[in-house]
């Protein structure tokens, strides 16, 4: 089996902690955030081609509400699918973490729907922005989001147990985690 590892690089098991588990190193967390995005760009672009074959899309703006409908479900069930099953995504597993609920224990369906819906608060409050604000260039709009998204992954170091905003309200954390091999026979 494996257990998760605290914060500070000893193992611990969930069950048996006293306290709720701390988050993983705040560089780990958003080495693997960049890394699901190099991802999550295959599984976009893939999902994008298919939608387009499937349906004769001519143009970027023909059925473009179904298109982000389309992607925004296969992003669900590729976040949702693997928190329940593994409580890993790919990029998780190689940057070692793995997402558990406070107290240690594996993520529900219901939880993993939540957590995926509450980490929209990475993108959309800029996208909102500049839409109010109107910014017409796309230079302006990167560099909103990217602050945003700095400011969101900083403002971790403000909650007691370093969980990102998202984390905290659905009860969860992504901690490091160590597969223990497994003993000789």
């Amino acid at each position: 089996m494996s257990a998760p590892v605290a914060a500070d690089s000893t193992a611990t098991d969930p069950a048996s902690s006293p306290t709720r588990l701390v988050a993983a190193p705040l560089v780990r967390r958003m080495a693997a955030f960049l890394y699901e995005g190099v991802l999550l760009f295959g599984v976009t672009f893939a999902t994008g081609l298919v939608f387009a074959v499937a349906l004769h899309q001519d143009s970027g703006m023909k059925l473009r509400s179904g298109l982000i409908a389309v992607e925004f479900c296969v992003v669900g069930f590729y976040f949702i699918g693997l928190w329940v099953r593994s409580g890993q995504t790919l990029a998780m597993k190689t940057w070692h973490l793995r997402l558990l609920t406070a107290d240690g224990n594996p993520v529900s369906p219901r939880r993993a729907l939540a957590r995926y819906l509450a980490s929209y608060a990475w993108f959309l409050p800029p996208f909102a922005l500049a839409h109010a604000l109107k910014l017409p260039n796309p230079w302006a709009i990167t560099g909103l989001v990217t602050g945003w998204i700095a400011l969101y992954a900083l403002s971790a170091l403000l909650h007691p147990r370093r969980q990102f905003w998202h984390d905290a309200l659905c009860d969860t954390a992504i901690v490091g985690y160590r597969p223990t091999k497994p003993l000789p026979q």
